[in-house]
Formats: C-alpha cells, structure tokens, sequence
C-alpha cells in the first residue's frame, strides 16, 4: 500500500506541476516529499527532445511488442523480483537499488547526505517526462497484452498516466549518472544499474523498450541541466564529503542481484 500512495503522490504531483507550470504558478509537494533542484522553467522539455511515440504498425511498435513478449516468460522469476522492489521510488530502500552497484551501502541511515540528494532529484527525472507522457498519452504494454503487472494495486492509477517516456527509466538512469559522478571507478557498473533499474519496467509489463529507452534520453538532458544548478552543486560536494569517510557494506546480496539482473 505503500508503494501505491507514493507512487500516485508522485503522479499527482507532476500533473500539477505541468498545470502550474502553464499558469505560472508553483506546484504544491505532498507531505514528505522533498522539492526538486530545477524550476519548473528550468526542467528540460520532454515533449520538444523526443521523437513521437512510435506509430502503430511501424517497426519500432513492432520492436516494443517483442521485447514486451520476451519479457513476460521472466513472470515470477528473480528478474520479476527485482523488478517489482524495482517499483518503489519512495519507500526507505529505495535509493539502496544501486547500493551493489556502489560498492556500498545507500540507506537514509549510511548515507544520509547521498540519500537526500537522490530523493530530491526523483521529482527533478521524474516531472521531466510529463510533458512528453501529456502529449503522447501512449496506452501501456498491459493494456493490450491482458497480462498482469508487478504492482496489480496500481493498475487503474497506471491506465491514467501515458507510457512514453518512462518516468522510472529516467529516475533510475539519471541515479546511476549522478553515483557514476561521485563513484567514477564504479561508473559502468552504475550506469548499468540504473539502465537495469529502467529496463524492471518492461520486466513488469507496464513500459515498452522504446518508453525505457526514451526515459534515459530524459535523464541525461536533465542530469546535464543539474550541473549547473548552485543547491544541486552545494549539496554534491556534501555528499563527496560523506563518501569520504567510512562506508558500509551493501546489506543485498549482490550475487543473488547480478545473477537476476543478468537474464536481462
């Protein structure tokens, strides 16, 4: 249940994000939730930087609905798994998806500096791909395969929001930009993180390849617009500070997660 409120919290806020944006107001955050670095002026636009969703009976809708097939044989197997704790953007492991990846444990209790800074820039990825999800309003794999989803409690809040971009893709990849920054030795295996932590999405049948693909174009847009950005630059060089002292080990099993990751 957790899950679902945050995630429709997050939803929520970025459709009235692009409402305040257009009047020129500012969006209010729910409780808890940490604001963004970007102004809304200032966030990159999804809807001009990408290509329109693909046409029906073109190849690349083609592509989408093969990798949607290939991608439902991976039901209820450790793939599946990590897809769905994938899912949770807000909860308190959340950030900890990458903590393999890192070398290292991220929790809001090791990291508590890293921690805040990936939460704040979940709204800055997340509300990039509003513009293009509004314009597009492309209908999600599930939709038209009648197959289940690894969060079957958000389905209908799922039917209401446009499956091109992907809003995780471009959170996830955008996390594995900003750590491969802070880690640079751990960079490919950053960034191939963050790509796999997109790529859960098509594993839980609610995003098509092309919808992963396109998030991650988002993000490094984005990821790009932040460094120029004070706060976002203040807080990093914390963060550096932090990472600078002791570290603990990551709590997952990083063998189990590779070997799940693995199969695709």
């Amino acid at each position: 249940m957790k899950v679902r409120a945050v995630s429709i919290g997050l939803l929520a806020l970025c459709s009235t994000a692009v409402v305040a944006e257009q009047a020129g107001t500012s969006p209010r955050l729910p409780p808890g939730m940490a604001p963004g670095y970007l102004a809304l002026d200032a966030v990159p636009d999804s809807a001009a930087l990408l290509p329109p969703a693909p046409a029906k009976g073109s190849g690349t809708e083609a592509r989408d609905k093969a990798a949607a097939k290939a991608a439902l044989a991976a039901h209820n197997t450790p793939r599946w798994t990590f897809a769905t704790s994938d899912a949770d953007l807000f909860g308190p492991k959340a950030t900890g998806a990458l903590s393999c990846a890192a070398g290292f444990e991220i929790s809001p209790q090791t990291t508590p500096k890293l921690d805040k800074l990936l939460r704040r820039t979940i709204i800055d990825f997340g509300f990039s791909t509003y513009r293009a999800k509004q314009k597009f309003n492309r209908d999600r794999p599930f939709e038209m395969n009648k197959r289940p989803i690894c969060t079957p409690d958000q389905d209908a809040m799922l039917r209401k929001d446009g499956s091109y971009p992907s809003g995780h893709s471009a959170i996830g990849f955008g996390w594995g930009l900003v750590l491969a920054g802070l880690v640079p030795e751990r960079a490919t295996q950053l960034v191939s993180r963050g790509r796999a932590f997109g790529e859960s999405r098509r594993f839980c049948n609610v995003h098509w390849q092309s919808d992963v693909e396109e998030g991650r174009v988002v993000a490094a847009a984005v990821y790009a617009r932040l460094q120029a950005d004070a706060a976002y630059q203040a807080d990093l060089a914390a963060v550096r500070d932090e990472l600078a002292g002791p570290r603990q080990p990551p709590a997952r099993d990083c063998a189990a997660e590779a070997s799940a990751l693995a199969s695709g």
